[in-house]
């Protein structure tokens, strides 16, 4: 992954301080360094999605889980804490909206977050907390 690149990169010492910088800012840019003030990784801030693209986290703990819980205008129920949604379709952060049923922007996938995982990770292990 690119985190392990970086990781590797950084202890050959060839990765520039404006890699790990532009690293830096699109992490900064998730967690909510951006026009909306909006962090696109579920329960970081104080302005998250509520409404992610997932199953599990839109059916209520007890009962049936069906459609109408899936297409309810409700936050989820449960709160994904630490996965990432798509973002917004375009550079303009005020093309994103937290709907549920919109899986391009609010899907939680494994390539989104494992690519950010690893990116949080390699800046973690170089010192750029």
């Amino acid at each position: 992954s690119s985190g392990i690149n970086a990781e590797y990169g950084e202890s050959k010492g060839v990765l520039s301080n404006s890699y790990k910088a532009s690293a830096k800012r699109q992490i900064d840019y998730i967690l909510g360094d951006n026009s909306r003030d909006f962090s696109y990784l579920i329960g970081y801030g104080d302005s998250y999605p509520l409404r992610p693209h997932h199953s599990s986290s839109s059916c209520p703990s007890t009962g049936s889980c069906g459609w109408d819980n899936f297409n309810s205008a409700d936050p989820n129920p449960h709160v994904l804490y630490g996965a990432l949604v798509g973002g917004p379709k375009s550079a303009n952060d005020y093309d994103y909206e937290d709907k549920r049923n919109d899986y391009i922007c609010n899907e939680v996938t494994t390539d989104y977050n494992s690519g950010f995982q690893s990116a949080v990770a390699a800046l973690v292990a170089m010192g750029e907390e």
